[in-house]
Order: C-alpha cells, then sequence, then structure tokens
C-alpha cells in the first residue's frame, strides 16, 4: 500500500477522533458521510450509524482514544485503497476541521548582567534557592 495513503488514513482517524468532542463535530461527521456517500452510497448509512457509535464510546470512555483512532484508520484506510480519488476530498475536508495548536501568550525576556550580579527569568514559576 502507498505509504502516502497509510500516513493519510493516520492522520484522519486520529483527527476525526479528537473532533467528536468539539462543537464543530456535527459538520465533521456530515462531512464524512458525505465522502463515503459520494465513495460507497452503500455503506454511507451504517458509517454515519458507526459514528455516533464511536462518539458515544469516546465520551463513556475518554481514554479509549487511540483504540477509537485506530479502528476508524482501518476502515478510512480500506474505503483510501477502494476509492483513491476521494483523497482529495478527505484532505481538504480534515484540513478544514483540524484543531490548531493551542496559542499561548507571547513571553518576550531581556536581560543585561554584570560583575557579581545575577539574572533570573521564567516564563512562568520560578524557585530559587541560595545557600
Amino acid at each position: 500500500m502507498d505509504p502516502e495513503l497509510t500516513t493519510l488514513a493516520q492522520s484522519a482517524s486520529l483527527t476525526l477522533v479528537t473532533l467528536m468532542a468539539t462543537d464543530s463535530w456535527e459538520r465533521t461527521r456530515d462531512g464524512i458521510v458525505a465522502v463515503w456517500r459520494r465513495a460507497r452510497p452503500e455503506r454511507a448509512d451504517a458509517v454515519a450509524a458507526e459514528l455516533d457509535s464511536t462518539r458515544e464510546d469516546l465520551a463513556a470512555d475518554p481514554g479509549s482514544e487511540a483504540e477509537l483512532a485506530a479502528e476508524w484508520q482501518g476502515r478510512i484506510r480500506r474505503l483510501l485503497i477502494d476509492r483513491p480519488e476521494v483523497v482529495v476530498e478527505l484532505r481538504s475536508l480534515l484540513d478544514e476541521r483540524a484543531p490548531g495548536p493551542a496559542p499561548g501568550p507571547a513571553v518576550s525576556q531581556r536581560a543585561t548582567a554584570s560583575g557579581d550580579s545575577r539574572v533570573y527569568q521564567a516564563g512562568r514559576d520560578l524557585r530559587i534557592t541560595e545557600r
């Protein structure tokens, strides 16, 4: 199998399961079902039900995220092998929905020390013990 498809299936499954716990889940679910409906219409309703079931499983056991992502990786990989023409559509959908890195506060520090002086800087907690 094409390593690119394997990587895409892995990334897609992790993104999919991560998005199950977000506000954008319904739109993501509809997008995934639409991809299946175009590629394998006979499986679209079953995939919709499986997505709902996976979300319920995740809500009941948040620690099962990796296991659930692995299950979806297999489903997505099989879809991509069977219908490689959906690669672009799937990538587009997931890129649009993928959660970005959490923004953090910008920290800028500058210090100058001369002679016997000391400078202590930290972006957060700092504990100094001198004897």
